[in-house]
C-alpha cells in the first residue's frame, strides 16, 4: 500500500470515528455543558440530585453553568492516607460515602390521567424511567400531586413536551408527550389540575409518559398510584 493510500485510509477512519461519537460524553464521571443546558436538565439525564451537582462542583445555588464547562457527576474521594494490606502493598481509598438526603414524605398521589397503562416501567418503548398509560389525543393531563413547576418545555430529548412538578425536596413528577402545556415554570399547582393535553408517543399513539423520582431517581409509579 502506498503512502497515499495510508493517508486516505486514515483520514476515512478518523471522520468516521467523528460521525459515530454520540452528542452526549461517553465519560460517566463529568459532563460538557451544552448551551441552554440547565443544572436541572443535567441532574435529571443523569439522575442526580440538583444539589449534589451544586455542592461536588462549587456552583452557590446553582445556576452559575456556561457552555463549555466541566460538571463533576460524582462526590469527591476521601483524602485519607491510603492503609497498608496484608500483603504489605497500600489498599486505595474508598470513595467517601455522601451525607444522606433528608426524606421527606411521599404526598398522597392521584393518576395523572384516564387510561390504562400500557408500558410498564423500564420497559420499552419510551425512556424506560415510567409508564406509558394509553388515552386519546387532546385529553387532559393533571397533576397527580400538588407542587411547583420547575420544568415546562421540550428541551429534554426523549420526552416531548414535558412537565416537571416539585412536591418536596424528594419527590418530583414528570409528564411527558403533551400535546399542550397549560402551566409555566414557577406556577404553584394543585393536585387535580389540568396542566397539559395528550400528544403522541411512541409508536405515535396518544399516550402520557408519567413518572415518579426520589432524591432524583426514577421509581415504579405503581407503587405509589391508587389502585383503580
Amino acid at each position: 500500500m502506498t503512502f497515499r493510500h495510508s493517508s486516505a485510509l486514515l483520514i476515512l477512519l478518523v471522520i468516521s470515528a467523528c460521525g459515530t461519537q454520540s452528542t452526549w460524553q461517553n465519560d460517566p464521571e463529568t459532563h460538557i455543558v451544552r448551551r441552554g443546558e440547565t443544572l436541572f436538565s443535567i441532574a435529571w439525564r443523569y439522575g442526580k440530585n440538583t444539589e449534589d451537582l451544586a455542592r461536588w462542583n462549587r456552583l452557590g445555588n446553582g445556576s452559575l453553568i456556561y457552555p463549555g464547562q466541566v460538571l463533576k457527576l460524582n462526590g469527591p474521594a476521601t483524602t485519607s492516607r491510603p492503609t497498608a494490606s496484608t500483603s504489605g502493598r497500600p489498599t486505595p481509598p474508598e470513595a467517601r460515602p455522601l451525607p444522606s438526603i433528608p426524606a421527606m414524605p411521599s404526598p398522597q398521589w392521584a393518576w395523572p390521567t384516564a387510561g390504562r397503562i400500557n408500558i410498564d416501567f423500564g420497559a420499552k418503548p419510551g425512556t424506560g424511567t415510567g409508564v406509558l398509560i394509553d388515552g386519546k389525543t387532546g385529553q387532559p393531563i393533571y397533576a397527580a400531586a400538588s407542587g411547583r413547576v420547575i420544568y415546562a418545555g421540550s428541551g429534554l430529548i426523549g420526552y416531548g413536551k414535558l412537565i416537571i412538578l416539585k412536591h418536596n425536596d424528594t419527590y418530583l413528577s414528570a409528564y411527558g408527550y403533551n400535546a399542550s402545556l397549560l402551566v409555566k415554570e414557577g406556577d404553584q399547582i394543585k393536585q387535580g389540575q389540568k396542566i397539559a393535553t395528550m400528544g403522541e408517543g411512541p409508536e405515535r399513539k396518544a399516550r402520557l409518559h408519567f413518572e415518579i423520582r426520589r432524591n432524583g431517581k426514577p421509581v415504579n409509579p405503581r407503587q405509589f398510584l391508587p389502585a383503580r
